[in-house]
Order: C-alpha cells, then structure tokens, then sequence
C-alpha cells in the first residue's frame, strides 16, 4: 500500500522510540482528585452535586457530562487553575479507595439492538469529547444535518506530534475494541465507509488493523506518509479522500466525520460497556523523564501526581510541556487536574528555544514552503508588526491553525507561530465586537 501525504510539512525529531515499545500501566488515583466543569468547546457544565455529597465511579457531577472517576465524598465546589493558566469551576472529590461505581456501570451492552438516536444520546450523555486535543463534543459532531451525505467516517490513528505513543498503544492494545468503535460509527451513517489513517512508522498498528479488517468491505486502513503536521484534521481528510477543509468549513460539509483513536474507545467504552469517560492514556516522555511510558489516568488525577506515581524526573528539567513540542503548552504548575484532552507530560532536560533569540527575517521562504496550509508567513508577520490586522486576513492568515512547522523551521528562530495565535485571537475578537 503507498503512502499517502500533502504538500508541506516537515520532519522533525520523533522521541517516540522512548515510549512505543512498552505497554499501557494503569496509576491508581491518589486521595484528591479535581474534576473541571469545561473539558470540551462550549458551555461549561454546571455542577449537580454539593460539598458533603457521597458519589460513586460513573456518577454524573455536573449537566451537560462531567462524571467522577473515583467514589467518595465532594470536599469542595471551587475555582482551580487548570494546565491552561485559566481558572474553572472544579468539583473537588475526595478518594475513599473503595472505587464503588453506579448500578450498571460495566454491564456489557449489544449495539446492534440500539437505535441511532439512543447511541447518540449515550454518547452525549458519556461525556465524550474529541481527546485528540481539540474537545469538540462528540454527539454533535456525529449528529450533522444531513447524516446521508456523509461517505467517511475516518479515525484519525496518525498522532504525527513528536514523542506521543498513547494512540499507538491504544491501537496496539485495544484493537478489536477500536474497530468496534469504528462500527458503531458507521451504523449512524448509511452511506458511509470507515477510514483507519496510520502513519507508517506504526508499521505494527498497521499489520494488525488490516488483519483485523481484511474480510470487512466497508473498512480499509490507509498508510500515510510520516510527516508532521500529517494528523491535522485537514491534512488526514486530504490525504484519505482528497477533500479539502478550511477554516469556515467544517468535515461533515465534505461529507467526513474524523474522530482521534481514544474518541472512538471511549464511544466503544460507552456503548458497548456503559462506562462513560473516565480515564485516558496519557504518554509521560523526554530525556528527563524517569521512566518514559504510557500510563492510563483516571481524569482529575494532578499533574504532579501522575509524575510521581511514574517515577518522577531524573535529571533537572528545563521545561515540562503538557502535550508535545509542537503544539503543546509550557506548563508552570503541575498541581492541575489531567483532563479529557491531557495527551502527554514532555520533560525536557534542555530549553533549546529559549536558548536562541530570534535575529531578524533572512527571506528565506522556508516557512512559506512547509506550511501545509499554503500560506506565506513572511508576508503575515509583517502585517503583524505593522498591526494591520486586515492584511493579516487578507494574506488567509486565519486558515493557521497553529501547526509549528513555520516556526520550527525558521532559522531566524522567530516566534511565527506564537505571534499567529495571538493575531488570530484579535481577529475574532473583532469580529465578535
């Protein structure tokens, strides 16, 4: 099978050999754990229960989903600052290590005898959210206008961001349980075919997904070229269909719904075993990480405690980035709960960026010739210094979504991609006024 790809992209360090080879541990919560109304685009929820209540695994904490993943006692309802730097309203629980769940909760549960309307509602009802990073609500993106229009339903298995294995593990691991995610995906939708897109540096993933499917006509699996930024939204519907997206468009309007490996776990979790979203696999890696692995943690878990319970740094660490080195964020505390998008804890034993300020623009190009989205940066952060938002815009710099490439890349070391972001903050901003 060739590989598919896009134009663009580059190629940075990879870092996953440290943590592919070894499987999924499970860390045991500790004695608090922080649940946060907002974990997902949209509304917060509002929390249904009060300090004194006594809860159990699976009980709904606030509408609008949010389950605790521990029983015991609710010691606070209260502002904390999440990995973000924003403060939420968090539902505090404390453990009684008795991990008492719901009536319910485990008992196994055939799909097929459910109608599309009742998976949408206990997908809904599971809390489930896109755990690929994003947190786009799950029940809305599987519930579109016009559910006939939609031809693919793709899972998006690339995980091109350098150093995370959690997705591949997942696949590796839970194999039958993703494909029998992807069914009952494709059982909302009666036109549609099941894409599974693996970068080809999972080769084992790969091997064992098409075994899997080989005798099933309406799921294939397709290798991509491994390049980042190949897991991008856009990127995995180009190169599995050759559709195009952009910023104003959204998967379904090409008749796509593209979900990541642990969203359709979770939905498989959820349906078929009646337990809602409770835990994720997060990759805990880098030079200065102890024991680099992935470990499956129960949500509302610290930060600071996963570390330790994974054996902590072994060496000085410069920075520790939640998710990775090129989209993820530099975190300053590590006393913030783990969330449905907490994809990894990155410890760096050096900050090489902080090491090299940027000098000014060479003209090079390099930035323009790797952005997948065809865009000319040079041009956007010109439009930046001067403040000319409008040009900005005119030059398509809202089709960025914050990729990195340019930036790392750039040999000026400019911080292209963090002056975007705020740019793209502004517009909108704007727009809303």
């Amino acid at each position: 099978m060739g590989q598919s790809t896009f134009r663009g992209g580059a190629h940075p360090y990879e870092g996953k050999e440290l943590t592919m080879d070894y499987p999924v541990v499970k860390l045991e919560p500790g004695q608090e754990l922080v649940f946060p109304m907002s974990q997902h685009i949209g509304a917060p929820a509002t929390p249904i229960v009060s300090v004194g209540d006594t809860v159990k695994i699976g009980q709904t904490l606030g509408e609008a989903g949010g389950f605790v993943s521990v029983s015991g006692e609710v010691k606070a309802v209260e502002p904390r600052v999440l990995s973000s730097g924003a403060k939420e309203t968090c539902v505090v629980v404390a453990n009684d290590g008795e991990d008492e769940t719901i009536e319910g909760f485990g008992i196994e549960r055939d799909y097929t005898t459910l109608s599309k309307e009742e998976i949408r509602d206990i997908i809904r009802d599971a809390g489930i959210v896109g755990m690929g990073g994003a947190g786009f609500p799950t029940h809305v993106k599987l519930s579109p206008k016009n559910e006939e229009d939609i031809d693919y339903v793709i899972i998006n298995g690339a995980e091109c961001e350098p150093y995370l294995t959690s997705d591949y593990r997942a696949m590796i691991e839970r194999t039958e349980d993703l494909i029998a995610g992807l069914k009952i995906m494709l059982s909302l939708f009666d036109n549609a075919q099941g894409i599974i897109a693996i970068e080809n540096n999972k080769s084992e993933a790969i091997a064992k997904l098409q075994y899997l499917t080989e005798n099933d006509a309406n799921i294939s699996v397709k290798s991509l070229k491994t390049k980042y930024p190949q897991g991008a939204e856009r990127q995995v519907i180009y190169v599995a269909t050759k559709r195009k997206i952009n910023s104003g468009m959204l998967p379904a309007d090409v008749g796509c719904i593209v979900d990541n490996v642990q969203t359709v776990l979770a939905v498989y979790d959820a349906v078929c075993k009646r337990k809602p979203c409770i835990s994720r696999i997060m990759t805990l890696t880098g030079d200065a990480m102890e024991q680099p692995a992935n470990y499956e943690v129960r949500l509302g878990m610290s930060h600071a405690e996963v570390l330790e319970k994974a054996g902590g740094l072994h060496d000085e660490a410069e920075k520790i980035i939640s998710g990775g080195p090129m989209m993820g964020m530099a975190m300053y505390d590590l006393n913030t709960p783990v969330v449905k998008t907490s994809s990894s804890i990155l410890a760096l034993s050096a900050d090489e960026a902080a090491l090299q300020e940027p000098t000014n623009c060479i003209h090079c190009g390099r930035c323009a010739k790797v952005c997948p989205s065809r865009l000319v940066p040079q041009m956007m952060i010109q439009a930046i210094k001067r403040n000319d938002l409008e040009q900005f815009e005119k030059l398509n710099g809202m089709e960025c979504y914050e990729c990195g490439t340019c930036t790392y890349v750039c040999p000026a070391k400019i911080r292209l991609t963090q002056k975007f972001k705020q740019a793209r903050r502004d517009v909108m901003d704007k727009r809303k006024k």
